[in-house]
């Protein structure tokens, strides 16, 4: 059995109009929800083992909050430019490529590939759009990675932090 989470990056901050989509940094909400949808992974006792996250600012930065709320060590936080703007067909190569021996994996990116391929990977209901901060993991009944495939996530979780949860 293996888990994974996927995670879209916070809020982002776009007062400079003319700063590059790459390094556009957290705005308030952003830096005041990524600590709260770490506690309710916390809460849910979901900490991976592993997290691969999209080097852009945002979803890097996004992903050192919710490590360190969940105490993941720094060395299991990598990067992988394959996840910036990436379709769900590049996201499922990284995903397919994450050690056997990783029983939670996290993956931090954007939208709209995030969305989709929470929709690919869900056995139960599709969501419209994975708002910013939100999360969707599921259990899929597989002892290897590459062998993820579309439709098997079981116990699907979807959270944002404006859900009234």
């Amino acid at each position: 059995m293996k888990r994974l989470t996927l995670l879209r990056h916070a809020k982002s901050d776009w007062s400079l109009p003319d700063q590059a989509d790459w390094d556009r940094a957290l705005n308030k909400r952003g830096q005041r929800d990524a600590p709260e949808m770490a506690r309710r992974l916390r809460e849910r006792k979901l900490k991976p083992g592993l997290m691969v996250s999209s080097p852009a600012v945002r979803a890097l930065t996004t992903a050192t909050m919710v490590a360190r709320k969940l105490k993941v060590p720094a060395t299991c936080v990598l990067q992988d430019e394959r996840l910036y703007l990436a379709s769900p067909k590049d996201m499922l190569q990284v995903i397919q490529a994450t050690p056997r021996d990783v029983e939670h994996l996290m993956v931090v990116g954007h939208n709209p590939g995030m969305t989709e391929l929470a929709n690919l990977l869900s056995a139960g209901e599709r969501i419209d759009n994975l708002p910013t901060c939100g999360y969707f993991t599921a259990v899929f009944k597989i002892a290897d990675w590459i062998d993820l495939g579309a439709e098997g996530g079981r116990e699907a979780i979807f959270d944002y932090p404006k859900n009234p949860a």
